[in-house]
């Protein structure tokens, strides 16, 4: 799958670029930072992902602090596994506490991250 400038799932991988290591974000939060329709077409996205990007998909979790199942029905070892050697670490029922890791930018740090990719800004409606 080619990913098309200026989609949506360009945003997103944008957006899963700039979580820092040691901090996770929520589906759900990736998809109200860059105005997509919901927490599924951030996954969508992440399911999608092209084998030769540099993503940190294993940043983004479920809004319970969770890794989300895959569809084999199972959590996946190795999102856990990056996360704790990134300092991740889960309590005792596999929860990641959002108080603690949560990514939470501000506007100015936000629009700066993403404007390291002259794209975002010719997305943008009345800037580009």
């Amino acid at each position: 799958m080619s990913v098309e400038i200026g989609s949506v799932y360009s945003r997103i991988y944008r957006c899963i670029k700039c979580i820092p290591e040691g901090k996770v974000a929520t589906y759900g939060q990736i998809a109200k930072l860059i105005d997509a329709s919901g927490a599924r077409q951030v996954g969508y996205a992440l399911s999608s992902t092209p084998a030769d990007m540099n993503l940190p998909w294993h940043r983004v979790i479920n809004a319970k602090g969770e890794i989300s199942q895959r569809s084999d029905g199972k959590a996946d070892s190795e999102q856990q596994t990056r996360l704790l050697a990134e300092g991740v670490v889960p309590n005792k029922h596999g929860q990641i506490d959002l108080l603690q890791y949560r990514w939470q930018p501000s506007f100015e740090d936000f629009l700066h991250d993403m404007a390291d990719d002259d794209e975002f800004w010719r997305d943008q409606p009345g800037i580009g």
